[in-house]
């Protein structure tokens, strides 16, 4: 049985006509293969697809280090303050906010609820923050808080993969993978998306919240791991040197390159590059990697220990990952669900340790990256998948530990560096924080900003799949441009 011609046995027409060479593909195939050529590309010695490409417009970011809350922070006990909410605390909601809602875990009339925390003004602007956050106040200066964020949804996996891929359902390419799609790697010898996890559990959405969706799946997020070796399966098994590593490598390449020439397929080029860059990241990685060739000064800003797995350690791993060219650092932090429901879950004790560590690693990193020469050109984000409610999560009502139900209609998140306005308040939510009053800003808008801030215009940046042009922001988004430095 030949495959080749059994791949095409089983062609529609319109595949046939798609990928013959009388076809419009074979003519566009030809356009590039002649500008490869000229590159000195060949069909045996692909171009690599991590290669840095150029962006739409110049562009005020050249990288980006997400920091993800998953579970998503309390935002009314952290950055918006309601004072309004202490006349009514305890008295029962008002119909008109529950009317048509569902929450996750609220039924009946629940009792509104107070910020238990204290409350102060930061910064030349004089940004309310509780005393939860005691290190963010001292960066107040540098970020832009943004209160009117929302989303279409209320359950952590849809709504965390609604930020990152544009689709509350799992199968689209992820943002740290549409921005190496479109601009390509800085350092060759490194992943240009790399993702760190702390807190010992994966996100909400999963690999699919850093996974490359129909993209080549060289575009999908690497994993490493400040704890044991950094990368899974990239060292060598016992046996294997570095040399005979290289020579097996040169025969895998050579048949990938030979079914290439039959096959057609451009998940060929994406296996070589692959395989090819895990060879490259067996040295480099592990020197990135490697905190401990930080000074003591600095391992005590960030509140990290070298070998141990933590947010503190994730956080310096990010600011040597973006400073080596890694284009996109996504790290997700596990714990920030806070229903009440147990002490740790509680905006009191439960949100005062979690808080503790967090936002001095964070801090510090944007301390670092100013230092450094870093912050003006890396966008940081900050943020959950959506925020909490006014009112006490429903299976706490007898409770003394004071929790919040998932809430999409009104959070706050905030953004640093990378062209965003320093020092900037952006939009509010109404005097009890039920809805958006002011300004409002859909996930869509965000990832509509984060793209043009990369240089990249989010209606351009696209992907032919199945008979149609994807893209991240799906078909919305506009850049939020009042937030723009």
């Amino acid at each position: 049985m030949n495959p080749a011609l059994e791949q095409i046995r089983f062609q529609t027409r319109r595949h046939f006509l798609r990928h013959s060479a009388a076809g419009i593909g074979g003519i566009a195939l030809q356009g590039m293969m002649a500008k490869d050529l000229a590159r000195g590309a060949s069909p045996a010695r692909p171009t690599n697809p991590l290669a840095v490409k150029a962006p739409h417009f110049a562009a005020k970011a050249k990288r980006v280090i997400y920091l993800h809350m998953t579970g998503s922070p309390p935002n009314l006990d952290m950055f918006d303050y309601k004072p309004a909410l202490a006349k009514y605390d305890g008295k029962d909601c008002p119909d008109e906010f529950l009317a048509g809602k569902t929450f996750a875990f609220t039924t009946g009339v629940p009792k509104l609820l107070k910020s238990p925390r204290k409350w102060s003004r930061h910064g030349e602007a004089g940004m309310w923050m509780s005393d939860a956050i005691p290190h963010f106040h001292g960066i107040a200066d540098e970020i832009c808080v943004v209160h009117s964020m929302h989303t279409d949804q209320f359950n952590h996996a849809p709504a965390e993969l609604l930020v990152y891929t544009g689709s509350p359902r799992a199968g689209r390419p992820s943002m740290g993978s549409w921005a190496t799609y479109g601009l390509g790697s800085e350092n060759e010898n490194l992943p240009g998306f790399v993702v760190l996890i702390s807190s010992g559990v994966q996100p909400n959405g999963g690999k699919a919240s850093f996974g490359s969706g129909f993209l080549p799946s060289v575009y999908q997020g690497v994993q490493c791991r400040s704890q044991g070796d950094p990368v899974l399966y990239s060292s060598n098994p016992a046996g294997m040197d570095r040399g005979l590593r290289r020579k097996t490598l040169d025969a895998l390449a050579d048949l990938n390159r030979l079914q290439m020439e039959e096959m057609g397929h451009p998940e060929t080029l994406t296996r070589i590059a692959q395989y090819e860059l895990a060879f490259r990241m067996q040295t480099s990685v592990p020197e990135v990697m490697d905190i401990s060739r930080e000074s003591a000064k600095t391992l005590e800003a960030y509140g990290a220990r070298p070998g141990e797995a933590s947010l503190a350690n994730n956080c310096l791993l990010a600011r040597r990952l973006v400073e080596s060219g890694v284009r996109f650092v996504q790290l997700f932090d596990w714990g920030w669900d806070f229903h009440g429901t147990r002490e740790e879950s509680g905006i009191t004790a439960g949100l005062t340790d979690k808080c503790a560590t967090m936002d001095k690693p964070i801090a510090a990193l944007l301390r670092d990256l100013k230092e450094r020469g870093l912050l003006d050109e890396t966008l940081v984000v900050w943020g959950g998948e959506f925020g909490r409610t006014p009112f006490r999560e429903g299976r706490t009502a007898s409770s003394t530990i004071l929790g919040r139900d998932h809430f999409p209609d009104a959070f706050t998140m905030w953004m640093a560096g990378g062209g965003i306005k320093a020092g900037f308040e952006y939009g509010k939510s109404d005097e009890l924080g039920f809805s958006v009053a002011e300004n409002p800003v859909h996930i869509h808008d965000l990832q509509a900003t984060i793209l043009h801030q990369l240089g990249m215009a989010h209606e351009q940046l696209t992907y032919r799949f199945q008979g149609r042009d994807f893209r991240l922001t799906d078909v919305h988004g506009e850049v939020v441009k009042d937030i723009l430095a």
